[in-house]
């Protein structure tokens, strides 16, 4: 399986040489073997597990199992636990679908973080096939009938070629010892469903069933990749980002053919569903401000624009900052510089980035926290006081990124509306001796 497995990589182009691979393990006997193929082809990775606490201590000795064969092959080891009972409750989805959304976000945050080139995960020839039936079952579009594809953005599937027969045959020939999980046997699950009861009947019709279904599906990502070249051209006519938000035209989407399955791929990687679009687009002609929550983001319609920020799924604590420093949230950096002397021909900067403050008026530690009721400042250029929330209503901030709105303060008092305005009692004057720098990143 090792010739089989180096092939489709060279094949497919997914692994060079010098790549640092983050490889998803369960503990599963498909992630196992793929960790065996990994170290025996000598190719630089690292294990993610995801512990998902859905079967108790079950569970948790995956988590050793995971650990304990990352000390076999001498490579870093990523865990995180993960309350998905709660949020699939929450946002409504079922455990399964919870489950995909909170693993995926959480490789793709390991990655950009430890310099990963991709994410492989251990999926296969029967993945394939079961995910095309679930998917006509209930209700998909074209990218529902690729099925699993072989490379989707970061991700990679190294071991897609193969079916689950010949993982089986690796397993017993290396000797490989793996985790069974018991909730495979369970058909409350729509996957073992597909897997346990409907496969086998149509295999009855067709014996080859997962080489019919590939041959398919090849032909489906051929006329998807025509799609998506479409779907990106228009991606740069219409979407951009700036800070922590994403902004959508929705205006030029109006004039165009087929716009609500236009509208359906633009959203797709936000995780909104393609009722929920149809609905998004009956309320592009509505009054400003309707909110549309996905499982990881929020969307509102403004005046012009879709406006998209990711949904806080960890609550963001206040930071006390006891003295000059660098403070990173999961949205942004402020870079605190220290008090510097003010020359004769300072020039204040107007970035809206930068807070440029009388050092002398600045009181440590500071604070950074979001926004409440009730909070006001004395916006430059006035001398009296504002409700924060009656300024970001003024400069028509959109309603998600108005709770996402940030303030600094300093010894109670707001220094800087984060990214807006600055307090005018803070201001550099021309009695100002020393000034000090906030920069937003």
């Amino acid at each position: 399986m090792l010739d089989e497995f180096l092939n489709f990589i060279n094949k497919q182009n997914l692994i060079n040489p010098t790549d640092k691979v983050l490889v998803a393990v369960s503990g599963g006997m498909d992630s196992v073997v793929l960790c065996d193929l990994m170290s025996k082809a000598k190719i630089n990775f690292a294990i993610a597990h995801c512990n998902f606490g859905l079967r108790g201590d079950e569970s948790n000795e995956d988590e050793t199992f995971v650990k304990k064969l990352s000390i076999k092959y001498k490579v870093p080891f990523f865990v995180t636990t993960f309350q998905t009972a709660e949020f699939a409750e929450t946002e409504k989805l079922s455990t399964q679908m919870a489950a995909r959304i909170l693993r995926y976000e959480w490789f793709e945050k390991i990655r950009q973080e430890n310099g990963f080139d991709s994410i492989a995960t251990a999926h296969h020839q029967n993945d394939v096939l079961e995910t095309v039936l679930l998917n006509l079952t209930k209700g998909t579009g074209i990218a529902g009938l690729h099925g699993i594809k072989i490379k989707n953005g970061s991700v990679i599937r190294p071991m897609w070629f193969a079916e689950k027969e010949a993982i089986f045959d690796h397993v017993v020939e290396n000797q490989i010892i793996w985790r069974e999980d018991s909730s495979n046997e369970s058909n409350k699950y729509q996957r073992n469903l597909v897997r346990n009861e409907v496969v086998p009947l149509l295999k009855q019709i067709n014996p080859n069933l997962e080489q019919t279904m590939l041959q398919t599906v090849e032909r489906i990502q051929a006329v998807e990749e025509i799609f998506d070249q479409e779907i990106a051209l228009l991606r740069g006519q219409v979407l951009w980002t700036d800070g922590q938000a994403t902004y959508i035209n929705y205006k030029a989407i109006q004039t165009l053919s087929q716009p609500v399955i236009k509208l359906a791929e633009l959203l797709k990687p936000f995780h909104y569903s393609y009722l929920q679009c149809q609905e998004i687009f009956a309320a592009f002609d509505k009054e400003a401000g309707k909110t549309f929550l996905s499982p990881t983001h929020e969307l509102v319609k403004d005046r012009t624009e879709l406006v998209l920020t990711k949904k806080n799924l960890q609550p963001f604590a206040s930071v006390i900052i006891p003295q000059a420093s660098e403070v990173t949230t999961e949205n942004f950096t402020l870079t605190i510089g220290e008090a510097q002397e003010r020359p004769e021909e300072f020039q204040v900067p107007t970035a809206k980035k930068i807070a440029c403050l009388d050092a002398d008026k600045v009181r440590f530690p500071l604070q950074l926290r979001k926004w409440k009721e009730g909070d006001w400042f004395c916006p430059l250029g006035m001398n009296k006081k504002k409700l924060v929330s009656d300024f970001l209503t003024d400069i028509k901030v959109p309603l998600n990124l108005k709770k996402n709105t940030y303030v600094l303060t300093s010894n109670g008092s707001i220094v800087w509306i984060v990214g807006h305005r600055i307090d005018d009692r803070f201001k550099v004057t021309e009695k100002t001796a020393k000034t000090m720098s906030i920069t937003l990143a």
